[in-house]
């Protein structure tokens, strides 16, 4: 993006000062960095690293969060994006982020995601550097067709060589986080799991034994993702508790606690909904319109456009069956 269309797209129309190119340069790259960091903290759990959406969350939300680098440049503009991020998108799990980023901040990630992911279809933050502690990531090439969907997840083992066997049991213990591309990377394949698991998923798979060793320090999380066996549930109760796990759990855990993975990231972090302090001061019709409505200055979005009242009304009675009596 040149110094121009910056600063048209953050100030207005302005004249072209040849002048002051270097120094515009130098302050549009601030912006831009800034722009990533606000982007690498709020967005990429749905929309990717990369900005084109092949996340965790994409394979659970109807419909998927777009897909930045497919969209075109003559419309995908800055203002396009603002406004989203101002209104939010009705019929999606898109919220309005007007009561999270102040002005400044939504048109810096706006300005970003047009001009790294829509116009240069750039990587964004290369993640695996021996900065962010990744000295020898090449140790893990067996499992990069896997991660890049070169090869499904759901081949059969049958079909795979021993060095591809190897990488494919690599990255289900270690790898799947944050790669799980939902298995839509081959024609007719199967989702491999169905379950929204967080960080790690090791010793987790329906189609092989798990690695030897393959436990690891992000264990804790996973045992906030275990599924819960709970008896004697109403219809209702047990509607809830699936659109619970294929709405509620990425963020908030299967548990409810929101001491999984991605919750943990989250600032504020996800409500504990077991916590008898927090849970004792909320009523039926409170937690309703938190779902319903989301919640500001969180990543609480507002799912009265995606959940109908009955499933939202569901999720409650879920709730109060497997966490915490909720009180009328």
């Amino acid at each position: 993006m040149t110094s121009w269309v910056i600063a048209v797209a953050f100030c207005g129309v302005v004249q072209a000062n040849p002048i002051n190119d270097k120094q515009h340069t130098v302050h549009d790259s601030a912006q831009h960095e800034a722009g990533r960091k606000i982007y690498n903290f709020r967005c990429y759990f749905c929309h990717g690293y990369s900005g084109n959406a092949q996340t965790v969350a994409a394979s659970f939300l109807t419909p998927p969060p777009v897909d930045f680098t497919s969209a075109k440049a003559k419309w995908f503009i800055p203002e396009h994006v603002v406004s989203v991020l101002q209104k939010g998108k009705p019929g999606t799990a898109m919220p309005s982020f007007s009561k999270t980023l102040t002005e400044q901040e939504i048109k810096l990630v706006a300005a970003f995601v047009v001009e790294e992911f829509v116009r240069r279809k750039a990587p964004n933050t290369r993640y695996h550097t021996p900065e962010n502690g990744w000295s020898n990531h090449q140790r893990y090439q067996a499992a990069f067709p896997f991660a890049t969907g070169e090869i499904s997840i759901g081949r059969p083992w049958e079909e795979l060589s021993a060095e591809q066997a190897r990488g494919k049991r690599l990255f289900l213990s270690t790898c799947i986080t944050c790669h799980d591309r939902g298995d839509a990377s081959e024609k007719g394949g199967v989702p491999w799991e169905t379950r929204p698991l967080s960080y790690p998923r090791n010793n987790f798979s329906f189609t092989a034994p798990p690695p030897p060793d393959a436990i690891t320090s992000a264990s804790p999380y996973r045992l906030h993702d275990l599924p819960l066996n709970i008896k004697g549930m109403t219809p209702l109760e047990r509607q809830g508790q699936k659109l619970w796990q294929d709405n509620c759990a990425f963020c908030h855990a299967v548990d409810g606690t929101g001491k999984n993975w991605i919750g943990m990231f989250l600032e504020p972090h996800p409500r504990n909904l077991r916590d008898p302090a927090f849970m004792g001061a909320i009523t039926r019709a409170r937690l309703v319109e938190a779902i319903r409505e989301g919640l500001s200055y969180t990543s609480m979005p507002a799912w009265k456009s995606v959940l109908s009242d009955k499933e939202i009304n569901a999720i409650v009675a879920y709730i109060s069956k497997a966490f915490h009596p909720v009180r009328d």
